[in-house]
């Protein structure tokens, strides 16, 4: 029985955008390629999603010079439409994601349990990227 205490890591920005525009280009193919990359050096060349409770996704993540590469996938446990998203990492971590609609503007919470690989640090840095780049894309289109 694992009695480890999980780390849980939290990132939030605020998107000038209605949450119904936020929810699309955070859960739509089409657009989580475009998005969904921590630096200019990476990118997600393919992303599926079946945004239902039980449903899975997966986003292939790449540097753009071809050196490396890793899918990001997982089950969702609860959808909320426009509101919350929660799922199970295929590495077993739990995800939970709030979206809170301020007018014509919505924040963005997200919880992670931490990974032991990284540093804490480097992950909340690396969720934040994502983040702040999701914050530009959405905010552009």
């Amino acid at each position: 029985m694992d009695t480890q205490e999980k780390i849980v890591i939290t990132v939030e920005s605020t998107i000038n955008a209605s949450v119904e525009k936020v929810w699309e280009c955070w859960t739509k193919p089409e657009h989580i390629t475009k998005w969904c990359n921590a630096s200019d050096e990476w990118h997600t060349p393919r992303a599926e999603n079946d945004l239902r409770e039980g449903g899975s996704f997966i986003s292939r993540m790449e540097a753009r010079d071809g050196s490396m590469g890793f899918d990001f996938g997982g089950v969702y446990d609860v959808v909320r439409v426009n509101a919350y998203i929660e799922y199970t990492l295929g590495d077993g971590r739990k995800v939970k994601k709030t979206f809170s609609s301020q007018g014509n503007k919505t924040r963005v919470v997200e919880s992670f349990e931490a990974e032991t690989t990284n540093s804490e640090e480097m992950q909340k840095a690396g969720w934040q990227a994502i983040l702040d780049n999701f914050k530009k894309y959405a905010e552009a289109n």
